[in-house]
């Protein structure tokens, strides 16, 4: 009979960090989604909106990889306010060869939030400024602080700031980050002040209003939206994409055209609906050109993909096994 590996977020949590070989897994996925042959359907959403909720399911078939992925994403962001994270979940693996399940993996959200980072990691590698030294989050949750850890991995980072718009989360967030990276992290009093001074912005929030306006940026700096992954939500200013030095790249341009932040700068009339931009797999793999000087301002819209938890699941899968984790059901 097939065998069926259970494996709990503890177990998950042990085997599978945010850590150069996380940012690796992900950046190879992006080049398989370039490399052609992925299938990879458009994501299915169910929106509650009595909850303030919406569940997402993902997936993507990987040549070349054994299992592929789907992940149940539920994100419910009123939960803070009942002392329940806003973001849970799970994965499940099939055999790419046969079908049957492999492993249902209880990681109530976490590899998302792990290969989340890692892809914001990728975007900065490839994107900014090689010297960048400066970052600033938008926002003060799980995503923030795992961003920038993410981005302290790949970028030489001597200082940060945060801006929330719950002033006591940001400073919590800032003085957790400020001692878990060893560099100082500190509170901004504006969205506007946090992107002033930064080499690099993160922004990590579900908003339905932008946070960072066109004139707000300058030379260099490199940004990357990573909370709009529905159409209602939209953290940039659909301006900035209209900025003639503002070069945007797309984890998936077929979704960033209908959910992400090029879906606003569509719908505003600055972007035409068949405008073609890169996509971050192609610049990873260089077929297509990412920063092109050191004053281009460059923009990732990240809106999260099923090539992505394919990778980590089976990473998460090869590590838990190998270390005997989980537990084991014939099914």
């Amino acid at each position: 009979m097939p065998t069926v590996r259970i494996v709990t977020e503890a177990d998950l949590r042990s085997a599978v960090a945010l850590d150069l070989d996380a940012v690796a897994c992900v950046e190879q996925a992006f080049a398989a989604l370039a490399g052609g042959g992925v299938v990879m359907p458009p994501i299915l959403r169910l929106d509650i909106h009595d909850a303030n909720g919406e569940v997402d399911v993902k997936t993507a078939y990987v040549p070349g990889i054994d299992s592929f992925a789907i992940k149940i994403s539920p994100g419910f962001f009123d939960n803070p306010k009942l002392g329940l994270p806003s973001v849970n979940g799970l994965m499940t693996l099939f055999s790419a060869k046969t079908g049957l399940l492999e492993a249902v993996l209880l990681d109530n959200g976490y590899l998302t939030d792990v290969r989340t980072a890692a892809a914001g990691a990728v975007a900065a590698k490839h994107l900014a400024r090689p010297e960048a030294r400066r970052a600033a989050v938008i926002g003060a949750g799980v995503q923030a602080r795992l961003q920038l850890e993410a981005l302290a991995l790949v970028r030489p980072l001597e200082s940060a700031t945060v801006w929330a718009r719950d002033a006591d989360k940001a400073a919590l967030c800032a003085a957790e980050q400020s001692v878990r990276l060893g560099f100082p992290v500190s509170v901004a009093p504006s969205a506007e002040a946090a992107v002033a001074e930064a080499d690099v912005v993160v922004l990590t929030t579900p908003s339905p209003q932008p946070l960072l306006m066109a004139d707000w940026l300058r030379p260099g700096q490199h940004v990357t939206a990573m909370g709009s992954d529905a159409e209602h939500k939209n953290e940039l200013d659909p301006a900035v994409l209209a900025r003639p030095d503002v070069r945007y790249v797309a984890d998936s341009l077929a979704q960033t055209r209908r959910l992400g932040e090029l879906h606003h700068a569509i719908a505003a009339g600055l972007v035409g609906a068949d405008d073609v931009f890169p996509e971050l797999g192609a610049v990873v793999t260089g077929t297509a050109p990412g920063r092109a000087n050191a004053d281009q301002i460059t923009v990732a819209d990240l809106t999260g993909t099923g090539v992505q938890d394919t990778a980590i699941a089976t990473l998460a899968l090869a590590r838990v096994t190998q270390a005997g984790a989980g537990t084991s059901f014939d099914s």
